[in-house]
């Protein structure tokens, strides 16, 4: 890792998140609604499953391209499938802990999940709702399109390049390192070890924050 990449070598105006694999797992969920979806429309559901993090569904949709398929439904019925299915979401170890050691006005969710599904996942694991939230309605272009990390840091009054951004796939991070943010990506839900040159955890718990008198936050590890 470059000095550039060092995340404990700077101070942040604010740290944005995403949500999935970020500070909660919902693997299981999603992939359960997900495989039966693939199945019922003839998906290959081994090769298929993989594709699906980190994007909006409607997204997911439109790049498989079916014929007769209604993409804007289809995403509908899935977001409803996944609030209904919320069993064994967890918080990403220390997750909770940690944004509520943050300042409210120092911190965003960036996701790609709509706003009724991001906020019944977060109850699920146990993660408040944070005062700024960035969902699927929010933009017109889903990760790795860097839209939504752009507005969350506009809503809470900074550049995104004075943020640090936490994700864990590869469309958030491809979106991350297009709003030329600096990263940090949880590895807590990887089946396999990613080749990265920025900064990696798989926990919260080693991680604490303190708040300069400026406000900046200064990221510390244990």
């Amino acid at each position: 890792m470059s000095v550039h990449d060092n995340v404990f070598d700077r101070a942040f105006g604010a740290f944005l998140f995403d949500m999935d694999g970020t500070v909660l797992n919902s693997i299981a969920a999603a992939e359960r609604v997900w495989a039966a979806w693939a199945e019922r429309h003839g998906v290959d559901v081994e090769r298929f499953l993989p594709t699906i993090h980190g994007a909006r569904a409607i997204d997911t949709i439109r790049r498989l391209n079916l014929p007769g398929v209604d993409a804007e439904a289809q995403a509908a019925f899935i977001a409803q499938a996944e609030i209904d299915d919320v069993e064994g979401i967890v918080q990403i170890p220390g997750a909770a802990a940690f944004l509520e050691a943050l300042p409210s006005e120092r911190w965003a969710m960036v996701t790609s999940a709509p706003r009724d599904l991001a906020l019944r996942r977060m109850a699920a694991a146990g993660i408040s709702e944070p005062a700024v939230m960035i969902t699927a309605e929010d933009v017109a272009a889903g990760k790795p399109d860097p839209a939504g990390y752009r507005l969350a840091a506009k809503r809470l009054g900074l550049e995104v390049g004075d943020c640090l951004i936490f994700e864990d796939a590869t469309v958030g991070i491809q979106a991350a390192e297009a709003a030329g943010a600096a990263l940090m990506i949880i590895t807590t839900t990887h089946q396999h070890p990613l080749e990265t040159r920025h900064a990696t955890i798989d926990s919260y718990e080693p991680l604490s924050v303190v708040v300069d008198s400026q406000g900046q936050l200064h990221l510390q590890k244990a």
